[in-house]
């Protein structure tokens, strides 16, 4: 599914984000940048120990805030890892955390000049973040910062699996 803000492009796609050729892939990271499951082990899995020895040299990155290294063996150049809010029943900022995460990507690929970027769906794995929520959290946040900055021509959010990606188009429709 595609959405034009302004000269940006948004697209929804069911897929494995680091086959992505996007200037730079998202990760959904944890604190001390240590690599993991999911998206972040599929991420260092596939771009290869670079990733890890820049993140190590980094040394972590604050819940709600993002961090950049190269793509590593990546058909990306970047790497931006943001870390997403545990889910706990919403009583611990949570929805303020998560939207941090996508803006401050967001912020950093545009500080970077990059074009392209795509993002999985943040914090809604390991860490329990309702998918309906955080998808509508994801959208409302992107499609904010798209329709303020024109520098980022291309945002993809690569999905897992299909039940994530009807959730995102359900979120979409209702934005829009």
């Amino acid at each position: 599914m595609e959405q034009h803000i302004n000269a940006s492009t948004l697209i929804l796609t069911c897929g494995d984000i680091t086959k992505e050729t996007t200037d730079a892939i998202i990760n959904a990271a944890n604190n001390r940048l240590a690599g993991g499951g999911g998206v972040d082990g599929a991420i260092h899995r596939t771009g290869g120990p670079t990733i890890m020895k820049e993140c190590r040299k980094i040394g972590g990155c604050p819940t709600g805030k993002a961090v950049i290294t190269t793509g590593g063996n990546l058909k990306a150049k970047y790497v931006i890892h943001t870390v997403g809010p545990r889910y706990q029943e919403g009583t611990r900022n949570e929805a303020a955390l998560l939207k941090s995460a996508y803006l401050e990507s967001l912020k950093l690929a545009s500080k970077k000049n990059l074009k392209s970027v795509a993002f999985p769906a943040i914090s809604t794995g390991v860490y329990g973040y309702p998918l309906n929520e955080a998808a509508n959290i994801a959208l409302q946040t992107t499609i904010d910062y798209l329709k303020e900055h024109q520098d980022i021509t291309l945002v993809k959010f690569v999905l897992y699996d299909q039940n994530s990606y009807n959730i995102f188009i359900e979120e979409l429709k209702k934005i829009r």
